[in-house]
């Protein structure tokens, strides 16, 4: 079977899954949930021994260590992905909630209703959590979903299947509710965008390159996510040390995620004071600095920055630096620059702040926060599906919500028109 073929099959499989998942009780679904959780920590070995071997190969591909770090599985993490599933099953059902109702003059009873999207696939890089964290919110929201993870992570993810698969059929899941793409063959991708009346929708998570083939070569809808070239602004009032530490956390913590700050925007009243100490502190934990002028002459370990950093997400130890001289002139570089992703301000200056929040466009505006905290766990959705930085149908961390769609459900006694 060529890859077409077995991508076809694959989707009409989820599609024959999708058909009876949408009527699977909250009960039956949890029941999977958790017992997918404990298959997880079940088989945490075989899932570490299989991370190992991709691991391996990227070290020797010349993976950077930023990319390693998400490629990397430890007992915590694996441990973290079946807390997530355990806190999906916490979480209502999304699935028949009725958002509106009312009763028009002939007496029908007209309700709004959320429903499953259908068949969700999901496209992925080098983070193999995504295959328990998309898996899990996939199914509480009572869709089926097709995972194509990076070739980089393919034994890991396998391994993630596997235990998810058989907690799932013995739980009394429909079969083939969750399907992994087990080739690496990149005409998989290709296939999977063009799978029109078989995929309802598909949702990329990585860096730019896949997002923009995605969208550009995509005749399924498309939820566009992931991509953040994010900004920290010191203003002028702010608590320095408040901003050294909100600005370090947001760049060194885990600097391949894309809620991680790329480019540290600072009030020319607060640089001279601020900016070497916390120059000091980023080059010793390893980030190179690239700056305007004005941060150069702090920073002698500083490179002169070029106009595609302001626009890079390095996703890696590295950070874009620049002196504004107000308010208005760090708006408008992010909004030139920005991804619409989440931009943070630090400020102890009200009014300030809420012109930050009024005017910048992005998914998630931050006061006094570090941007890291864009993340479905840390907002209370037991996980993520990815960060959506559109407009249309969702925005921002996408939970079980976002995984639905609506339908009018319409009750009456005989009415004719």
């Amino acid at each position: 079977m060529d890859v077409k073929e077995n991508m076809e099959k694959i989707a009409r499989e989820a599609r024959e899954a999708a058909f009876h998942l949408a009527a699977v009780s909250t009960e039956l679904k949890n029941k999977a949930l958790l017992a997918m959780a404990d298959a997880l920590l079940k088989e945490q070995k075989d899932i570490l021994k299989e991370n190992e071997k991709d691991m391996a190969a990227a070290r020797k591909s010349g993976m950077s260590q930023a990319m390693l770090d998400r490629l990397l599985l430890t007992d915590s993490r694996i441990e973290g992905m079946a807390d997530g599933l355990r806190q999906v099953a916490a979480l209502p059902d999304p699935v028949g909630e009725v958002l509106s109702g009312r009763q028009v003059p002939n007496g029908l009873k007209i309700n709004k209703m959320r429903v499953p999207l259908g068949v969700i696939g999901i496209i992925y890089e080098a983070r193999p959590n995504v295959t328990a964290d998309a898996a899990g919110l996939c199914l509480k929201a009572g869709n089926a979903v097709i995972l194509r993870g990076g070739s980089e992570a393919i034994k890991s993810n396998m391994a993630i299947a596997k235990a998810l698969y058989k907690a799932g059929d013995a739980a009394g899941l429909p079969k083939n509710s969750i399907k992994l793409v087990e080739t690496t063959d990149r005409q998989a991708v290709d296939v999977l965008l063009r799978l029109n009346g078989l995929v309802d929708v598909i949702i990329p998570r990585g860096g730019a390159g896949l997002i923009k083939k995605v969208v550009e070569n995509s005749s399924v809808p498309v939820i566009e996510t992931g991509l953040g070239v994010c900004h920290t602004f010191v203003d002028e009032s702010a608590n320095l040390t408040m901003a050294a530490d909100i600005a370090f956390n947001a760049k060194v913590s885990r600097p391949a995620v894309c809620n991680a700050m790329e480019t540290l925007l600072v009030h020319e009243k607060v640089a001279g004071d601020f900016l070497p100490g916390i120059l000091k502190r980023l080059t010793e934990a390893s980030v190179e600095i690239f700056g305007c002028p004005g941060v150069c002459a702090i920073c002698g370990e500083a490179k002169t920055a070029t106009e595609e950093d302001w626009f890079a997400e390095y996703a890696d130890l590295k950070l874009a630096v620049k002196i504004v001289a107000s308010l208005p002139e760090a708006l408008a570089h992010i909004e030139k620059y920005g991804s619409k992703h989440s931009e943070a301000i630090v400020t102890e200056n009200y009014s300030n702040a809420q012109v930050f929040l009024q005017k910048v466009d992005a998914a998630a505006v931050y006061v006094n926060a570090s941007t890291r905290f864009t993340d479905g766990f840390e907002f209370g959705f037991g996980a993520e599906i990815g960060i959506s930085t559109q407009k249309l149908h969702a925005r921002g961390p996408m939970g079980l919500a976002e995984l639905t769609s609506t339908k009018y459900v319409i009750m009456g006694n005989g009415q004719i028109r």
